[in-house]
């Protein structure tokens, strides 16, 4: 896992102007440098679903705005992704935290989040890339520059 201070980096390269997240689990570790840096702007929702509306808005201003969430988050922000990224067409990438994939992988979890996060992801129609599991910040940045470079959506999937 990279460091925050390595996260905040890509976002600049990237050109992202706004961090939409709700921090937990591992990427949670990036907090203090998200919240310490000036830019891009750090914005916490309340919810999954309000952060792809704060996403969409923004991206109508002009912004490039980045989501971060967790899966169970992605599964709450169903329906506004539907609306944002197929209605409106905004080019919104995420980047999403597949809660116990990691441990499903070694057989030693239950959790369904690793089961139902690539068929909700298919089911609507969003393109993905698996990060490695000890990812580096180019790993990152190349994961994200797929739909940066693209001007389209899609997500970015980090095994927890």
């Amino acid at each position: 896992m990279i460091t925050g201070e390595e996260a905040v980096g890509v976002f600049l390269r990237c050109g992202f102007t706004h961090i939409i997240w709700i921090p937990d689990s591992e990427i949670g570790s990036w907090n203090a440098a998200l919240s310490a840096a000036a830019n891009p702007r750090l914005i916490r929702p309340t919810r999954e679903g309000e952060a792809v509306a704060i996403a969409a808005g923004l991206c109508l201003g002009g912004a490039r705005p980045l989501v971060l969430i967790q899966c169970t988050g992605l599964f709450e922000a169903g329906d506004a992704l539907r609306n944002v990224i197929h209605d409106l067409k905004l080019p919104i990438p995420l980047l999403i935290g597949v809660r116990s994939a990691k441990a499903a992988a070694a057989g030693q979890s239950k959790d369904t989040c690793p089961i139902f996060t690539e068929p909700i992801l298919d089911a609507w129609q969003l393109p993905y890339r698996w990060l490695p599991n000890e990812f580096t910040a180019a790993d990152l940045e190349d994961a994200l520059h797929l739909f940066v470079k693209g001007r389209r959506a899609g997500a970015v999937l980090i095994a927890e």
